[in-house]
């Protein structure tokens, strides 16, 4: 989700909510803790020297359960980060969230509650690194029309 979206979307709730890709949700007492452009320059396992550029949003929760974030004090954070860091709102969005250790996150948006959505690692250079394509999985029966390895067969 480009933040641009998620600027949208916060200026039309009334409620802030955010959806594990469990089903759970992060309890109402989270804060935004960071705001942050995240700056990766790095080089593929091809050689390739690449930079990716995306929003971090770093949601915390802590024992002040009298505190709630709501929608339009997480777009003034959002604007204060744009201006003060330039950040444009055609990035990406990802999440940070403390599991059983920080876990990053996409994000999308559905019936009223942002989801936090799973992202997975890929080799980006796979063509130079021998990594075979998946190959068609294919039941044996499909193949022929004749029971195999019957008598009258001609497969044994």
């Amino acid at each position: 989700m480009k933040l641009s979206e998620v600027k949208e979307v916060l200026s039309q709730l009334e409620i802030l909510g955010f959806q594990l890709p469990t089903g759970k949700m992060v309890p109402g007492h989270f804060h935004v803790t960071e705001v942050g452009k995240i700056h990766k320059h790095f080089i593929d396992c091809g050689g390739i020297v690449r930079n990716e550029e995306v929003v971090s949003f770093q949601l915390w929760e802590a024992d002040d359960y009298d505190h709630r974030l709501h929608p339009e004090k997480l777009v003034h954070i959002i604007e204060l980060s744009q201006k003060v860091l330039g950040i444009e709102d055609s990035l990406e969005v990802e999440v940070e969230y403390q599991g059983s250790t920080i876990g990053k996150y996409g994000l999308s948006f559905d019936d009223g509650q942002f989801l936090l959505t799973t992202k997975l690692t890929e080799c980006l250079a796979k063509d130079q690194c021998g990594i075979p394509e998946n190959k068609p999985k294919v039941r044996l029966s499909q193949l022929t029309n004749e029971p195999c390895c019957s008598p009258d067969g001609n497969c044994c």
